[in-house]
């Protein structure tokens, strides 16, 4: 433990360690604190999961504590690690209520929260976030290629430690264009055998002996 205390600390406060410990999962989560703790930076595994990602909720909060989660969605890949520590994306026009923004001008505690349903997968990500303004460069550089969407600015989330839940209670669904696309090639893969069968019919037709009964109607005709 350093002086400024575990990496899970920011999410697990002496008050939720002491419902831990009337509850039983204290010990648990001591023995992980002991061992390391949470991870702190983006590893490759991670960065593989983040780029992957087609929606994510993000999590922020005003200065009285009111919560707000939003979601954010876009091509696999408008989700960018810049570094080790940093995730950012382009933030596209929307409703305009910019409630988000608001919360991270007075508070710029935020969570990220992301899901993969087909493979029944969660990460939880704690950090900061700030809303970048007028850089078309970094604008431009974080809006997916040929997304039909208007990018108004940039959302820039520096990671303090995550978890990885496991896959309990998570309903595995598909992306639409996934099971389109594995219909689609059923549906090849099934045209190119019904190809394949009648070919090999027909040649197996060619190569038949001719039967006798039709080699005698054609003598006695």
């Amino acid at each position: 433990m350093s002086s400024a205390g575990y990496s899970s600390d920011v999410a697990f406060t002496p008050t939720i360690k002491a419902i831990q410990a009337r509850k039983g999962s204290r010990e648990r989560y001591a023995g992980i604190e002991e061992r390391g703790g949470w991870q702190t930076r983006i590893t490759p595994d991670l960065a593989a999961f983040i780029a992957a990602q087609r929606s994510i909720f993000f999590a922020t909060a005003n200065a009285d504590g009111q919560p707000y989660i939003q979601h954010r969605g876009g091509p696999a890949g408008f989700l960018h690690v810049l570094d080790e520590k940093t995730i950012a994306f382009a933030d596209f026009a929307g409703n305009r209520q910019y409630i988000t923004q608001g919360n991270l001008a007075e508070n710029p505690k935020a969570h990220l929260f992301l899901i993969d349903y087909a493979n029944r997968q969660r990460v939880k990500l704690w950090g900061e976030a700030r809303v970048v303004e007028g850089d078309a460069e970094l604008t431009a550089r974080l809006m997916p290629q040929g997304y039909k969407a208007r990018p108004e600015q940039v959302i820039l989330f520096t990671v303090s430690t995550w978890n990885a839940n496991c896959a309990q209670h998570i309903p595995q669904r598909f992306e639409a264009a996934d099971v389109a696309a594995a219909l689609t090639a059923r549906e090849e893969r099934i045209a190119a055998l019904e190809a394949e069968v009648a070919a090999l019919r027909a040649a197996a037709a060619a190569a038949a002996p001719e039967r006798p009964e039709a080699a005698e109607a054609a003598d006695g005709a």
